[in-house]
């Protein structure tokens, strides 16, 4: 991945500017679909052209641009799900995104190239894949929505943009997983559709796109955006091939020019945090922890205040390059091959670069990137030594590694603070983890007091609250029964007044509230 710091341009404000460091972050979602990076960035560019070309109000236009960068955000809330069924997540996804759900050969032609196996495996893989469809297709993609839609309000992108995300499956002939149909669609969500697909057709040439549009409109596709995308296409295509994204849409920014204050980066950065963990149900929770660790650690340590805001997001955004490895490879219950090993290596490349992208992240990016390196030498992905790991990096080092032992992993049980302290200690004392940053991570953990809470969000009980966490981890109303020792249909009860209090029904969106309002912590 080849992302690069972004020059400041000819701004008239001096604050970082929410499309810049959207774009960054959008990355992330790139990776997290199996695709290059600025796929998501050319798409937006392409939308915004399309919403132009369409004379729409600025309204209208800005909505189509911020639905089309951040159309993916969803993604991670159902990766492990994807991993289940169809084995690596990124490859069927890269695989099913320029296909027509509604077109039966071509799903026919997906099915079997999903399939993996040969011989006598292939029938009952390729079976698979189908039956997975049908049974569990609609579940995910309407989790995709409402994850996309509740992380674009936390983000504060406006009511047009959440409804686009959350419609982004409907199709102009109502065979969407809603059924919603025509101008029922949010329009920037029918602009999102021409845009994204003519960018994955586009290596194949204009014609190949064209072709694709017109044999999808009036199904698909809004006959009217089509129309559009027939007398513009092509210019607007020459247009994206030529440029460069980055400063594509930053000159071409619908009005009016959104800046961020510096509190708002916490809140982005809460917000990607809880993106980048719920790709795993292991996982929930710990850039949240994380931060908090360190942030605590940081000041124990003298720390002026400036660096310890940076360093608390900077471990907010730590394993933002989790997303670019496959679900299949984070919940293997066994012993890492070779190969798999090597990308797990990479993800905090991943991380740095993204973080890159963005002149406001930038800053960031390279302890965030470092969370993974030892002092002597024998961490990844650099395999830095202790002259070149500056002291917030080894504050977040020692707060990941602690805070990920507390937690239980697809390959073993999580262990006790007690224990997880001790593991600490044992890493500094043969010279892998800064002793003075383990005795801060240490002692900051020991000053969490037990949470004794009676007003949770939303008006939930303290026994919702325990379902609702098994529920985030996974469980069926069953196991969820026989784990509080009630029967199947009471924990049916309460799931269903969980969803009914958050005003949500699927899984992925009950993980995120639960994210968002600190419930899943123990």
């Amino acid at each position: 991945m080849t992302v690069q710091p972004r020059e400041r341009g000819p701004a008239q404000d001096d604050r970082p500017r929410l499309i810049e460091l959207l774009a960054a972050l959008s990355v992330a979602t790139d990776l997290g679909m199996g695709q290059p990076a600025e796929t998501a960035l050319r798409s937006c560019v392409l939308a915004t052209g399309i919403a132009r070309a369409m004379e729409l109000p600025d309204d209208d236009v800005r909505a189509t641009c911020l639905s089309t960068l951040l159309r993916h955000i969803g993604c991670t809330a159902t990766a492990a799900a994807e991993a289940r069924l169809y084995g690596d997540e990124l490859e069927s996804r890269r695989a099913a995104q320029p296909a027509d759900f509604g077109d039966r050969r071509e799903m026919l032609a997906l099915a079997l190239a999903s399939s993996r196996g040969t011989g006598a495996q292939r029938p009952w893989r390729t079976a698979r894949t189908i039956v997975g469809d049908l049974r569990h297709g609609r579940d995910i993609v309407l989790s995709v929505c409402d994850a996309a839609s509740m992380l674009a309000a936390r983000l504060r992108l406006g009511p047009s943009v959440e409804a686009a995300l959350s419609q982004q499956f409907e199709r102009w002939d109502g065979t969407g997983p809603l059924g919603i149909a025509h101008d029922g669609v949010p329009l920037p969500a029918r602009i999102m559709d021409v845009a994204t697909q003519a960018v994955l057709f586009a290596p194949d040439g204009y014609d190949a796109v064209q072709e694709m549009v017109d044999a999808r409109a009036g199904t698909w596709f809004d006959p009217g955006v089509a129309d559009v995308f027939q007398r513009a296409g092509r210019g607007l295509l020459s247009d994206l091939e030529s440029a460069d994204p980055w400063r594509a849409i930053l000159d071409r920014e619908p009005a009016p020019i959104a800046y961020i204050a510096d509190a708002d980066l916490d809140r982005i950065a809460r917000c990607f945090a809880d993106f980048a963990d719920v790709k795993s149900p292991y996982t929930h929770g710990h850039s949240v922890e994380v931060a908090s660790l360190s942030e605590s650690a940081g000041r124990m340590l003298g720390l002026p205040e400036d660096e310890v805001a940076a360093l608390r997001r900077a471990a907010l955004l730590h394993d933002l390059g989790r997303v670019a490895i496959s679900s299949a490879i984070w919940e293997k219950p066994g012993a890492l091959t070779h190969s798999e090993w090597e990308l797990v290596r990479l993800h905090p490349y991943h991380t740095e670069r993204i973080l890159a992208g963005s002149r406001a992240l930038d800053p960031l990016a390279r302890t965030a990137g470092m969370h993974h390196e030892r002092l002597d030498g024998s961490g990844y992905p650099h395999r830095l030594s202790a002259d070149a790991i500056p002291l917030a990096a080894r504050v977040l080092a020692a707060a990941d590694c602690f805070q990920a032992a507390t937690q239980d992993r697809a390959h073993r049980t999580a262990l006790t603070v007690d224990q997880a302290a001790e593991l600490v200690v044992s890493e500094a004392r043969a010279g892998r983890l800064d002793a003075d940053c383990v005795a801060a991570v240490v002692e900051a953990s020991g000053q969490r007091p037990p949470r004794y809470r009676r007003d949770w969000p939303a008006g939930l009980s303290d026994r919702e609250v325990d379902v609702l966490r098994l529920v985030c981890r996974g469980l069926t109303n069953a196991q969820i029964a026989k784990q509080l020792v009630i029967s199947r249909r009471t924990a049916e009860h309460h799931v269903q007044h969980i969803y009914a209090k958050i005003g949500r029904s699927t899984r992925a969106a009950a993980i995120l509230f639960a994210l968002e309002h600190d419930l899943v912590s123990r």
